[in-house]
Protein backbone atom coordinates (compact mmCIF):
# COMPACT_ATOMS: atom_id res chain seq x y z
CA UNK A 1 0.00 0.00 0.00
CA UNK A 2 2.88 2.26 0.38
CA UNK A 3 3.13 2.78 -3.45
CA UNK A 4 -0.47 3.18 -3.80
CA UNK A 5 -0.11 6.57 -5.15
CA UNK A 6 2.26 5.56 -7.98
CA UNK A 7 0.08 2.70 -9.38
CA UNK A 8 -0.77 3.67 -12.88
CA UNK A 9 -0.56 2.11 -16.27
CA UNK A 10 -0.60 3.97 -20.25
CA UNK A 11 -2.84 3.33 -22.59
CA UNK A 12 -1.70 2.98 -26.04
CA UNK A 13 -3.52 0.03 -27.21
CA UNK A 14 -5.80 1.67 -29.59
CA UNK A 15 -7.90 5.23 -30.42
CA UNK A 16 -12.16 6.01 -30.68
CA UNK A 17 -13.45 8.33 -33.04
CA UNK A 18 -17.07 9.17 -34.72
CA UNK A 19 -15.67 6.92 -37.61
CA UNK A 20 -15.12 3.78 -35.36
CA UNK A 21 -18.87 3.95 -34.63
CA UNK A 22 -22.06 3.13 -35.35
CA UNK A 23 -25.15 5.57 -34.37
CA UNK A 24 -27.16 3.03 -32.19
CA UNK A 25 -25.10 2.31 -28.85
CA UNK A 26 -26.99 -0.90 -28.72
CA UNK A 27 -25.38 -1.76 -31.77
CA UNK A 28 -21.77 -0.54 -30.88
CA UNK A 29 -21.72 -2.63 -27.32
CA UNK A 30 -22.62 -5.44 -29.54
CA UNK A 31 -20.13 -5.27 -31.70
CA UNK A 32 -17.53 -4.08 -28.48
CA UNK A 33 -18.96 -7.05 -26.56
CA UNK A 34 -17.90 -9.60 -29.60
CA UNK A 35 -14.24 -8.43 -29.51
CA UNK A 36 -14.29 -9.15 -25.75
CA UNK A 37 -15.36 -12.61 -26.21
CA UNK A 38 -13.00 -12.49 -29.18
CA UNK A 39 -9.89 -11.87 -26.94
CA UNK A 40 -11.40 -14.98 -24.42
CA UNK A 41 -11.73 -12.38 -21.67
CA UNK A 42 -12.65 -13.90 -18.13
CA UNK A 43 -16.79 -13.07 -18.16
CA UNK A 44 -16.80 -10.31 -20.26
CA UNK A 45 -20.53 -10.03 -19.39
CA UNK A 46 -19.57 -9.27 -15.65
CA UNK A 47 -20.71 -5.27 -14.75
CA UNK A 48 -20.86 -2.98 -11.80
CA UNK A 49 -24.77 -2.33 -11.03
CA UNK A 50 -24.85 1.18 -9.27
CA UNK A 51 -28.44 1.80 -7.59
CA UNK A 52 -29.68 4.17 -5.22
CA UNK A 53 -32.40 4.78 -2.45
CA UNK A 54 -34.65 7.39 -2.31
CA UNK A 55 -32.52 8.96 0.16
CA UNK A 56 -29.81 9.28 -2.17
CA UNK A 57 -27.67 6.26 -0.50
CA UNK A 58 -25.64 4.44 -3.19
CA UNK A 59 -24.33 0.77 -3.24
CA UNK A 60 -22.82 -0.80 -6.26
CA UNK A 61 -22.45 -4.57 -6.87
CA UNK A 62 -20.94 -6.77 -9.81
CA UNK A 63 -24.06 -8.82 -11.51
CA UNK A 64 -24.16 -10.92 -14.94
CA UNK A 65 -25.34 -9.33 -17.78
CA UNK A 66 -27.95 -11.88 -18.96
CA UNK A 67 -29.43 -10.34 -22.06
CA UNK A 68 -29.76 -7.89 -24.43
CA UNK A 69 -32.27 -5.93 -27.12
CA UNK A 70 -33.40 -3.16 -28.37
CA UNK A 71 -35.24 -2.36 -24.58
CA UNK A 72 -31.78 -2.48 -23.05
CA UNK A 73 -29.48 -4.62 -20.87
CA UNK A 74 -30.96 -7.25 -18.75
CA UNK A 75 -29.89 -8.94 -15.62
CA UNK A 76 -31.82 -11.22 -12.96
CA UNK A 77 -32.20 -10.53 -9.43
CA UNK A 78 -34.01 -11.18 -5.84
CA UNK A 79 -36.89 -8.83 -5.58
CA UNK A 80 -36.54 -8.55 -2.14
CA UNK A 81 -32.20 -8.00 -2.10
CA UNK A 82 -31.14 -4.38 -1.34
CA UNK A 83 -30.64 -3.54 -5.44
CA UNK A 84 -34.48 -5.33 -5.95
CA UNK A 85 -35.59 -2.83 -2.87
CA UNK A 86 -33.50 -0.12 -4.45
CA UNK A 87 -35.28 -0.28 -7.43
CA UNK A 88 -38.40 -0.07 -6.53
CA UNK A 89 -37.94 3.19 -4.93
CA UNK A 90 -36.26 4.74 -7.57
CA UNK A 91 -36.30 3.16 -10.76
CA UNK A 92 -33.04 4.75 -12.04
CA UNK A 93 -29.22 2.93 -12.43
CA UNK A 94 -25.85 2.58 -13.48
CA UNK A 95 -23.81 -0.22 -15.28
CA UNK A 96 -20.13 -0.16 -16.03
CA UNK A 97 -18.41 -2.54 -18.12
CA UNK A 98 -14.52 -2.84 -17.81
CA UNK A 99 -12.25 -4.85 -20.10
CA UNK A 100 -8.80 -4.33 -18.94
CA UNK A 101 -6.64 -5.56 -21.38
CA UNK A 102 -8.80 -4.17 -24.13
CA UNK A 103 -8.66 -0.74 -22.45
CA UNK A 104 -12.09 0.11 -22.68
CA UNK A 105 -14.77 0.80 -20.12
CA UNK A 106 -18.23 1.06 -20.78
CA UNK A 107 -20.67 3.31 -19.00
CA UNK A 108 -24.25 3.43 -19.18
CA UNK A 109 -27.42 4.97 -17.25
CA UNK A 110 -30.87 4.68 -17.49
CA UNK A 111 -34.13 3.71 -16.58
CA UNK A 112 -35.36 0.25 -14.86
CA UNK A 113 -38.12 -1.85 -15.36
CA UNK A 114 -38.89 -5.54 -14.45
CA UNK A 115 -38.79 -7.60 -16.94
CA UNK A 116 -42.12 -9.68 -18.28
CA UNK A 117 -43.13 -12.66 -16.00
CA UNK A 118 -42.64 -15.15 -18.98
CA UNK A 119 -39.25 -14.30 -19.68
CA UNK A 120 -37.90 -14.32 -16.44
CA UNK A 121 -39.75 -17.48 -16.24
CA UNK A 122 -38.39 -18.66 -18.93
CA UNK A 123 -34.69 -17.75 -18.10
CA UNK A 124 -35.13 -19.25 -14.82
CA UNK A 125 -35.52 -22.80 -16.22
CA UNK A 126 -32.41 -22.14 -18.60
CA UNK A 127 -30.40 -21.96 -14.56
CA UNK A 128 -28.74 -24.65 -13.63
CA UNK A 129 -30.86 -26.55 -11.52
CA UNK A 130 -28.46 -25.95 -8.03
CA UNK A 131 -29.20 -22.00 -8.42
CA UNK A 132 -32.59 -22.65 -9.17
CA UNK A 133 -33.02 -23.97 -5.59
CA UNK A 134 -30.61 -21.03 -4.53
CA UNK A 135 -32.78 -18.82 -5.06
CA UNK A 136 -35.45 -20.35 -3.21
CA UNK A 137 -32.48 -20.77 -0.08
CA UNK A 138 -31.19 -17.33 0.03
CA UNK A 139 -33.14 -14.35 1.97
CA UNK A 140 -30.43 -12.29 0.07
CA UNK A 141 -29.61 -9.38 1.49
CA UNK A 142 -30.84 -10.07 4.97
CA UNK A 143 -29.18 -11.20 7.89
CA UNK A 144 -28.46 -14.47 8.93
CA UNK A 145 -26.60 -16.57 11.82
CA UNK A 146 -24.33 -18.64 9.97
CA UNK A 147 -24.02 -20.72 6.15
CA UNK A 148 -25.27 -23.59 7.99
CA UNK A 149 -28.71 -21.60 7.86
CA UNK A 150 -28.07 -21.38 4.41
CA UNK A 151 -27.54 -24.90 4.16
CA UNK A 152 -30.61 -26.02 6.09
CA UNK A 153 -32.55 -23.87 3.68
CA UNK A 154 -30.85 -25.18 0.64
CA UNK A 155 -31.55 -28.75 2.22
CA UNK A 156 -35.75 -28.11 2.89
CA UNK A 157 -36.02 -26.84 -0.90
CA UNK A 158 -33.94 -30.13 -2.16
CA UNK A 159 -36.57 -32.06 0.45
CA UNK A 160 -39.38 -29.99 -1.30
CA UNK A 161 -38.42 -29.76 -5.10
CA UNK A 162 -35.42 -32.68 -5.11
CA UNK A 163 -38.05 -35.34 -6.91
CA UNK A 164 -39.80 -32.84 -9.20
CA UNK A 165 -39.33 -32.31 -13.03
CA UNK A 166 -39.58 -28.11 -13.13
CA UNK A 167 -38.61 -26.00 -9.95
CA UNK A 168 -40.76 -23.26 -9.94
CA UNK A 169 -39.63 -19.53 -9.98
CA UNK A 170 -40.36 -17.99 -6.65
CA UNK A 171 -42.35 -14.94 -7.44
CA UNK A 172 -39.65 -12.45 -5.56
CA UNK A 173 -36.91 -13.55 -8.34
CA UNK A 174 -36.92 -12.65 -11.41
CA UNK A 175 -35.37 -10.14 -14.13
CA UNK A 176 -34.97 -6.26 -15.26
CA UNK A 177 -33.98 -4.27 -17.82
CA UNK A 178 -31.80 -0.89 -17.99
CA UNK A 179 -33.26 0.91 -20.65
CA UNK A 180 -30.37 3.06 -21.56
CA UNK A 181 -30.52 7.27 -21.93
CA UNK A 182 -26.84 7.56 -21.75
CA UNK A 183 -23.75 5.31 -23.02
CA UNK A 184 -20.45 6.33 -23.13
CA UNK A 185 -17.94 4.30 -24.85
CA UNK A 186 -14.03 5.00 -23.13
CA UNK A 187 -10.92 3.77 -24.90
CA UNK A 188 -8.01 4.11 -22.82
CA UNK A 189 -5.23 6.80 -24.36
CA UNK A 190 -1.65 8.07 -23.69
CA UNK A 191 -0.74 11.02 -21.31
CA UNK A 192 -4.78 10.58 -19.91
CA UNK A 193 -5.92 12.19 -22.69
CA UNK A 194 -8.74 9.06 -23.37
CA UNK A 195 -11.06 8.80 -26.01
CA UNK A 196 -14.58 9.32 -24.69
CA UNK A 197 -17.59 8.96 -26.68
CA UNK A 198 -21.43 9.31 -25.12
CA UNK A 199 -24.73 8.43 -27.05
CA UNK A 200 -27.55 10.51 -25.26
CA UNK A 201 -31.56 11.40 -25.37
CA UNK A 202 -33.32 12.85 -23.30
CA UNK A 203 -35.88 9.21 -22.73
CA UNK A 204 -35.91 5.55 -23.69
CA UNK A 205 -37.82 6.41 -26.71
CA UNK A 206 -35.74 9.23 -27.83
CA UNK A 207 -33.07 9.43 -30.74
CA UNK A 208 -29.73 9.32 -29.96
CA UNK A 209 -27.32 12.51 -29.85
CA UNK A 210 -23.61 11.01 -30.31
CA UNK A 211 -20.86 13.96 -28.63
CA UNK A 212 -17.09 13.96 -27.58
CA UNK A 213 -16.44 14.33 -23.61
CA UNK A 214 -13.16 15.88 -22.75
CA UNK A 215 -10.89 12.86 -20.65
Amino acid sequence: MSKLADLRQEYARAELSRTHVTDDPIEQFRDWFDEAEDAELEEPNAMTLATAATDGTPSARIVLLKGLDDRGFHFYTNYESRKGTDLSQNPHAALVFLWKPLERQVRIEGTVERLPAEESTEYFHRRPRGAQMGAWASPQSRVVDSRADLEENLNTVKAEYGDEDEIPRPSHWGGYVVRPTEVEFWQGRPNRLHDRLRYRRSNPAGDWTLERLAP
